[in-house]
C-alpha cells in the first residue's frame, strides 16, 4: 500500500517539474496566437491578460474524497421534501414554456426541472469561479492539458460570439458553466438560443436555458414518450450476473424471469428494453431502468446521478419514495477501497490497478470472488465483502 502511494506522489512530483519547463506567462501567449489563428479577436483575448492559475483550482482537481459515497447519503443530500415542494412549484410557474420545449423537443417538463435541479439546485449554486481562469489553470498542468486547452479555446469562441462576458462567464472549478453546468465544449454543440435574442445564455435565461438542456437530451436519445425506469423486487434466486447494464432485455422477458414492480404487481406488457441495476448491492433497492436512463448516462456517467435524476422527477409529478433503502450503509473510505482492490488482486482476481475507483474492472473481480464463495454475485464493494477478503488472506 505504501509503495502505491509513494507511486503516485512521485508521478504527481515529476509532472510539477515538468509544468515548470515553461511559464504560465509563456504558454499563455501561445495558447493568444492559437486562439487568433482559430479567427477569435483581439477584444476576447484582451481577457487572457489579466489570468494567473489558481491554486485553489488544482487542489479541488487534485483532491480526493475521503469516503466513497454511498447511494442513500447521495440521494439524501440532492432529493429532501425541500427539493420536491420547490420543483413542483416551478413545475407549475414555467409551465407554458416547458410544454413549448416538450414541442419542440420531446422531453417532459418534471425530467428537465430535475436535470436543473442536480445541475444547480435551480440555478441557485452554479459555482463562484472565472471560467476563463479555472479553464486556464487546468489546462497549464499537464494531466490533462489537451482536453482543458480545447474547452478554454471553445470558451474564447462563446465569449466572441458574444454570447456572454469574460467577466460573467462564471462556473465550477472545472469550468463547467452556468446553470446547465454545460463544459464548453458542450455549449458550442448543444446550447439554444431559446428566446431568440441573439445570444444564449445559460446562466440566466430559462428559455436558453431549458431549450439547451433539451437540445441536448433530445439529441442523445431522449425518448419522450417513455418513463426512464423503476423500482422493482427481485424473485428468490436471482442470477445477479443479469444486473447492470450490459444485460439488456425486454420488460416482457424481465417479468417472465419473475421481475414484479414494488408493490408486487406484475409489470406492464411492454416491448421496451432494459437492465437491472443495483446501486447498493444486492440487499438494497433494484431498479429497471429503460433508454432515458442511458441517455442521463451521456450527460453524467455517473450511476447515483442518473438514478437521481429519474427518481427526483417521478417524486415531481407524485411518485413515491425509494422503497427499499439500506439502513445502516456504511461507506468504505479510499484508503480501504484501494486495500479492496490490493487483496482482490493477491486473491487471484483481477482488479486491474489499485487506484481507489471503483471502476467495471474492480467489480468484476469482486464478482468472481463472490462466485466462488456462494454470494450474491452482485459486483458490490461493501465492508463486509473487505472484511472477508481480509480474513480470507489472515
Amino acid at each position: 500500500m505504501k509503495f502505491v502511494v509513494s507511486f503516485f506522489l512521485a508521478i504527481t512530483v515529476s509532472f510539477s517539474l515538468h509544468a515548470q519547463q515553461q511559464s504560465f506567462q509563456d504558454w499563455l501567449e501561445e495558447l493568444r496566437e492559437e486562439a487568433r489563428s482559430l479567427g477569435i479577436g483581439d477584444s476576447t483575448l484582451a481577457a487572457l491578460a489579466s489570468l494567473l492559475p489558481v491554486e485553489r483550482v488544482l487542489e479541488l482537481d487534485k483532491s480526493q474524497p475521503e469516503f466513497v459515497q454511498t447511494f442513500t447519503r447521495y440521494t439524501n443530500l440532492r432529493i429532501t421534501p425541500g427539493q420536491i415542494s420547490r420543483g413542483q412549484n416551478l413545475l407549475l410557474e414555467h409551465g407554458a414554456l416547458l410544454n413549448q420545449v416538450r414541442a419542440e423537443y420531446g422531453v417532459q417538463p418534471h425530467y428537465l426541472v430535475s436535470f436543473w435541479a442536480l445541475e444547480s439546485n435551480y440555478g441557485r449554486a452554479t459555482g463562484g469561479f472565472s471560467v476563463l481562469q479555472a479553464l486556464a489553470t487546468l489546462a497549464y498542468d499537464p494531466r490533462r492539458a489537451d482536453f482543458f486547452r480545447n474547452e478554454l479555446l471553445t470558451a474564447l469562441k462563446i465569449i466572441d460570439g458574444g454570447h456572454i462576458s469574460a467577466n460573467a462567464m462564471s462556473g465550477s472549478w472545472a469550468g463547467a458553466m452556468g446553470q446547465l453546468q454545460f463544459m464548453p465544449s458542450t455549449f458550442d454543440r448543444y446550447a439554444i438560443d431559446g428566446d431568440s435574442d441573439g445570444k444564449i445564455d445559460i446562466w440566466n435565461s430559462l428559455p436558453d436555458i431549458f431549450a439547451s438542456a433539451a437540445n441536448f437530451l433530445s439529441q442523445s436519445g431522449w425518448r419522450g414518450d417513455e418513463r426512464w425506469g423503476r423500482e422493482v423486487l427481485l424473485p428468490v434466486g436471482f442470477d445477479f450476473t443479469l444486473s447492470g447494464t450490459g444485460v439488456r432485455k425486454t420488460v416482457n422477458e424481465w417479468s417472465d424471469l419473475g421481475i414484479r414492480q414494488v408493490s408486487g404487481s406484475i409489470l406492464p406488457t411492454a416491448d421496451m428494453l432494459g437492465s437491472i441495476v443495483l446501486p447498493a448491492g444486492a440487499s438494497g433497492p433494484v431498479f429497471l431502468v429503460y433508454s432515458n436512463y442511458r441517455t442521463t448516462m451521456v450527460w453524467n456517467r455517473s450511476t447515483f446521478y442518473a438514478l437521481s435524476v429519474g427518481h427526483l422527477a417521478d417524486r415531481l409529478t407524485g411518485g413515491s419514495q425509494i422503497q427499499h433503502m439500506p439502513l445502516d450503509e456504511r461507506a468504505l473510505r479510499r484508503e480501504e477501497v484501494l486495500e479492496l482492490q490490493q487483496l482482490l488482486n493477491e486473491e487471484g482476481f483481477d482488479a486491474g490497478s489499485v487506484d481507489g475507483i471503483l471502476g467495471s474492472q474492480t467489480r468484476t473481480a469482486i464478482r468472481g470472488f463472490q462466485a466462488g464463495r456462494d454470494m450474491p454475485t452482485d459486483g458490490y464493494a461493501s465492508y463486509a465483502l473487505l472484511e472477508l477478503l481480509r480474513a480470507g488472506l489472515n
